[in-house]
This record gives C-alpha cells, structure tokens and sequence, in this order.
C-alpha cells in the first residue's frame, strides 16, 4: 500500500549516461572555462564522439544550463532534507550555511564554474537559472528574517543576507583544507561571525528594517 511516500526508482541507463558526461564537461569548464572549451573537448574527456555527445546535448550552452540546473536543485533538495527536524531559528541559519558550504567543497569543481560562468546563459535557460538562484535567495532570506523575528532583532535583512553570500560564494577562491580546516569548521567559523554581527548590530543603534 501506498503511504505518500514518493519511491524514487534507480538511474537509468539514460540518466547514468548523463551524470557522467555533466561530471566530464564540469571538469572541463572549470581547467579551460566556458568560453575556451568546445564539444571535441567535452568529447574527448567523455570518451564520446562529437555524434554521440550531440545525442545528447545540442549545443555547449545546453551542457551548462544542465551543471547548473542538477546542482541548484541538488543542494536545494539537500538544505530542504536538513531543516525538516530543525526548529530553533539560529540552528536553521546555520544549517543553511553548514549545507552550502558542505556541498560545495565536495563539488568543488562546480562551484567555480557555477561561480565564474554564473551570467552566460541566456534566454530560457538563463531565466530557468536565475530563478533557481533567486529561489534559493529567498530561502535563506525566509530564515534569517525567522530568526530576526524569534529574536526581536533589528537589522536590514537584505543587507545581512547578501552579505552572507558575499561570504560564502567566493569559498573556490580562498578555501585552503590543510588552513581552513574540513567544512564543518569553516561553516561553524561563517555562522558565528554572521550571527554574532546580526545580534551585535541589534544592541546598538537601530539598524534599517526589511
């Protein structure tokens, strides 16, 4: 019987197929950069002919719409998993924090194409992504504005939420694991200083609102 569960069925041959080149062209756009690498390139790396590489994708924009869009969904769908038991506002913020940075230094790769190659795309795809972006914005917004209200806080949320990503988005172009520390330590170091400047803020002057 049914309970509502959804049963998620195992990849397809199809789908397997398509992981594994995604994972071959993120490589790729990430040692040439997008612009420079071209199909024979993504097609050597696969180990796919130019025929069978358009087989399944039409064209290099097509590739990265698809990076994109597999690893904005992914780490939604993860963050989503994470804050289902989390009720405390201040652990929900750090949640978010712990999962972005969780996700990304174990796709390290990707996180620099999705970082360098970010206004590229155009058109559908390029609406697609940016709402997917600004999908995962507002989800952060949404917790940090939780917290600001549990906490009687006063800060301008747009604010400290897009410095926070200003924080987390560059981690391709500092992170050093054998100076950093794993992500648990960066992210546990991130949250507290965010944290504590939102709360320190709020015992000062009024800040500006939301």
């Amino acid at each position: 019987m049914n309970s509502g569960a959804t049963t998620r069925l195992a990849p397809t041959r199809f789908e397997r197929q398509l992981a594994r080149i995604l994972d071959h062209a993120t490589a790729v756009f990430y040692e040439k950069g997008y612009e420079r690498a071209t199909m024979r390139d993504l097609s050597r790396s696969s180990g796919l002919s130019l025929a069978g590489l358009y087989h399944y994708f039409e064209s290099k924009e097509k590739l990265l719409y698809l990076i994109q869009r597999h690893y904005f969904k992914t780490v939604m769908e993860r963050l989503n998993a994470r804050l289902k038991d989390v009720t405390d506002p201040e652990e929900r913020v750090r949640a978010f924090i712990h999962n972005h940075l969780e996700y990304f230094v174990a796709n390290f790769k990707a996180y620099k194409v999705l970082s360098h190659e970010d206004d590229v795309l155009r058109n559908q795809f390029g609406a697609e992504i940016a709402a997917l972006k600004r999908e995962y914005y507002r989800s952060c917004a949404s917790l940090v504005e939780d917290l600001k209200r549990a906490r009687q806080l006063n800060f301008n949320n747009r604010i400290a939420v897009m410095g926070l990503f200003g924080s987390i988005n560059w981690l391709h172009t500092w992170y050093n694991p054998r100076v950093d520390g794993n992500a648990d330590a960066v992210a546990r170091e991130i949250s507290d200083v965010f944290l504590k400047g939102i709360c320190s803020v709020a015992r000062g002057p009024e800040g500006g609102q939301t």
